[in-house]
């Protein structure tokens, strides 16, 4: 394939082929998710140079693979081989923030954390804050539906969508949703795109619901022998009624990789650490964060309190969003991100414990806890087959677990590859059909982000069904006589 006339159609600073720098833009931060490089990578600046990229691969029969930073965990910004990665690294502008509506429109290379602290000069908040924040972009955010420790109180990306300008799998630009606080007009086309990793439309704008600023929080620990204690906890938590602003599990193989990477000093004898917040002010905070206390004493835990140093309480969340990259020093990292009903905390944590000792592999732990959202994370020595091969059936037997128990194969790291046969388990052969349908009707020609996001169909309901015979015509409709109603 040549890429010639692409390069007759963007300017030249756009367009990368030099393989030495196609490589880096080959995968994200899945480990063992299947990749290949690019054919080439093109960087827009507009709308009009995407669409431009789309309607070029759509002529070629080209896959066309959007990438925000590369800080996903499933694949789904891999690349395959001959395929265009369309990198949004240059389209970063804050278009608008709008404080009378509370809105803001950005392009999807802005940065999570760029977000939040211009909202925050306006005296405003966008809540949606995945441990990636300080790297991850919005339009990765919204193409995973990306969740995070506020989630538990103020819900995940999606919540904050409104509108989004996207080319479609045919090069055509349109925008879906809308700035008003309701709208409930025609099929809800915009929330369709949210979560769907690239496979409908490509996203070049996004509007976003913003929040008021908030009090500030207090935080509330407690250590426990083990994450089957602290599971308790958080279940204590849950039936109590109380919602906290945030509800973190750290186990002690995160807290001893953070400590050995940043000397922070934390306190590494415990099993488990369970930090939660609470942002109500007043007495109303003062209730919650006594009913949150007496959870986790009731539970076990071995030592709990409500914190009087905003530093340490800091110190204690930067720990649990250093895990992941603290316990990457140690080897490969197999990063889980199932999702069950809040009652069945517990009893997911006991199985993922004895998921590790009979398949041999060290399993640390890491959960949004208060919304059942959890991270086992799988370290495996670098070079071992073995060491992999016995991680990957873990991986498996986790994922089996969680659906075993109500829960969902991915709770906001997305699809991508690593979890679509387990998607595959989760629906069924009904709704896998009906997925596929919605991709191919809009994205007729299969270019965007395939092979990517959606569960395997069985070969008998593979095939397009054939179209019904069109009724017969209505002449009513066609009658040049009849008023317009409007």
């Amino acid at each position: 394939m040549t890429i010639a006339t692409l390069l007759d159609l963007l300017p030249a600073d756009r367009v990368i082929t030099d393989p030495s720098r196609l490589v880096s833009y080959a995968h994200d931060d899945a480990e063992w998710a299947p990749s290949a490089p690019p054919l080439a990578v093109v960087r827009p600046r507009s709308t009009d140079e995407v669409a431009t990229l789309v309607r070029w691969c759509r002529d070629h029969a080209v896959p066309v693979v959007p990438r925000g930073a590369g800080t996903g965990l499933s694949g789904g910004a891999n690349a395959t081989a001959g395929s265009v990665v369309v990198s949004f690294e240059a389209m970063t502008a804050i278009r608008e923030i709008d404080q009378r509506e509370r809105l803001a429109v950005v392009e999807p290379g802005v940065v999570n954390d760029d977000l939040r602290a211009e909202a925050a000069r306006h005296g405003l908040w966008y809540p949606p804050d995945p441990a990636s924040s300080p790297w991850s972009t919005i339009g990765g955010n919204v193409a995973t539906n990306a969740g995070g420790v506020c989630c538990v109180k103020y819900g995940v990306t999606g919540d904050y969508v409104l509108g989004l300008e996207v080319v479609t799998g045919t090069g055509e630009v349109v925008r879906l949703g809308r700035r008003t606080a309701k709208g409930v007009a025609g099929l809800d086309l915009c929330s369709l795109m949210v979560g769907s990793e690239g496979t409908l439309g490509i996203i070049t704008e996004i509007t976003l619901r913003l929040r008021p600023s908030r009090p500030a929080e207090r935080t509330i620990a407690g250590q426990f022998e083990d994450v089957s204690a602290a599971g308790r906890a958080v279940a204590a938590i849950g039936a109590s009624g109380v919602i906290p602003s945030a509800l973190e599990l750290v186990d002690r193989h995160c807290l001893e990789a953070v400590d050995r990477w940043k000397n922070m000093g934390l306190a590494v004898d415990a099993g488990a650490l369970l930090l939660a917040r609470v942002d109500s002010a007043g007495a109303t905070g003062d209730h919650e964060s006594a009913t949150i206390l007496a959870a986790m004493e009731g539970a076990g835990a071995t030592f709990a309190a409500l914190s009087t140093d905003d530093d340490e309480a800091e110190a204690l969340f930067a720990a649990r969003r250093l895990a992941y990259p603290a316990l990457e020093r140690l080897g490969p990292v197999l990063t889980e991100d199932v999702c069950v009903p809040m009652g069945a905390v517990p009893e997911m944590l006991d199985r993922i414990v004895a998921t590790g000792e009979r398949h041999g592999v060290l399993i640390a732990n890491i959960a949004h806890a208060g919304d059942g959202n959890l991270h086992p994370l799988l370290i495996v020595p670098a070079d071992d087959p073995a060491a992999t091969s016995a991680a990957q059936a873990a991986f498996e037997d986790i994922i089996g677990d969680a659906l075993d128990l109500g829960g969902t194969v991915t709770g906001e790291h997305g699809v991508g590859l690593l979890k679509r046969p387990g998607l595959t388990r989760e629906v069924s052969p009904v709704v896998a059909a009906m997925q596929h349908a919605v991709k191919r009707a809009l994205d007729p020609h299969d270019i965007l982000n395939p092979g990517k996001a959606l569960p395997d169909v069985p070969a008998e309901r593979s095939a397009a069904p054939t179209p019904a015979p069109n009724p017969a015509p209505n002449p009513a409709l066609n009658d040049d006589s009849l008023e317009d109603p409007r």
